[in-house]
């Protein structure tokens, strides 16, 4: 598969040289570990810090969502994998303005292990951290064992919240049990239509036929729940839909945020008409949307195919998301 880099070994920092180029009057690069990005907006003190993270290939994720509203810093692994210690240490204790850090990562091994490492290296340096994963993909574990699952673009409902919360002055406790809040009432399930190449390699993450469609599908392509013949949009928004409210039953009169995710490489006319299905059917069922996001939040590398998240509000989750946010890559008002 084509691609347009230099050195496959250095795509990663050359990437960041030039996100941080674009964009200096938002974040930096600290000079203790080139792995860490830290907001260039002033933060008062006494205000929870937020860390995110993750591997690279999720453009726009992590890095733009750093900035006002949202997270403080982020630690940026290699494509696909996770950051070591190292640099959430360093972004951690940049960020940290006396009111205690708080780690949001996707429930993945090396994220899980990473960041709690990190966490305890950063408790040595006198600094309060607490730690909440996002497990929002219905397609990777049964609802019996929830705790198994892995975190996909719901992640961007939990930073959005959270960072809301931070920035509204919540302590540290309290920011962490809206995060867990907001991942306890958001659901996900992705398709895959086509693969994605690792740069190193050049190789397909998958396999799948040109009539074919891998329902559940992970981010870093890991299986899905099943490979279907190729679907219509429609019948494609029902399939993951009907999954989502399987697993998150919602009532008449409910209150819900919908994101439909694009994974890299499917135009938005796609995602519209993908948008359009699920808008339909939340409100035959009298489900009421009350905020939309179309479009790339979260994504793997050039990837075809797309992911519905469904988060339920209630007031306390609308006042958050309502609350303006301003980073790079995604802006509300």
């Amino acid at each position: 598969m084509k691609k347009l880099i230099n050195n496959p070994e250095y795509v990663v920092d050359e990437m960041i040289d030039g996100y941080v180029a674009a964009h200096q009057s938002y974040i930096r690069r600290l000079e203790s570990n080139k792995r860490s990005l830290v907001t260039n907006k002033a933060t008062r003190e006494g205000k929870v810090g937020i860390v995110i993270g993750g591997g690279s290939g999720h453009e726009p994720a992590f890095m733009g969502y750093v900035g006002s509203g949202m997270a403080d810093a982020v630690a940026v692994g290699n494509i696909f994998a996770s950051p070591p210690p190292a640099p959430i240490v360093e972004a951690t204790k940049a960020i940290n303005k006396g009111a205690g850090v708080l780690y949001l990562y996707g429930n993945y091994a090396g994220d899980v292990m990473n960041f709690g490492m990190a966490a305890e290296l950063s408790e040595m340096e006198s600094i309060d951290v607490e730690m909440v994963l996002t497990s929002d993909d219905v397609a990777s574990a049964a609802k019996e064992e929830k705790e198994k699952r892995r975190g996909i673009a719901g992640e961007f409902f939990v930073f959005k919240m959270a960072g809301a919360a931070a920035d509204k002055g919540f302590k540290l406790a309290d920011v962490a049990n809206i995060a867990r809040k907001t991942n306890e009432n958001t659901r996900s399930m992705g398709v895959g239509l086509t693969p994605c190449s690792l740069p190193q390699t050049g190789q397909p993450s998958f396999e799948l036929d040109d009539d074919e469609m891998e329902i559940g599908l992970g981010h870093h392509g890991e299986p899905g729940v099943r490979k279907s013949q190729l679907e219509s949009a429609d019948n494609t928004a029902d399939i993951l839909l009907a999954a989502i409210l399987e697993d998150m039953p919602l009532s008449t009169g409910s209150d819900v945020a919908v994101l439909v995710n694009g994974l890299g490489s499917t135009p938005l006319m796609e995602l519209y008409i993908v948008f359009r299905r699920v808008q339909e059917v939340l409100q035959e069922k009298g489900i009421n949307i009350y905020r939309s996001y179309v479009g790339e939040y979260i994504t793997s590398l050039e990837m075809g195919g797309c992911s519905v998240t469904v988060t339920k509000l209630d007031d306390e989750l609308k006042e958050l998301l309502d609350h303006p946010v301003d980073c790079p890559m995604f802006v509300q008002k």
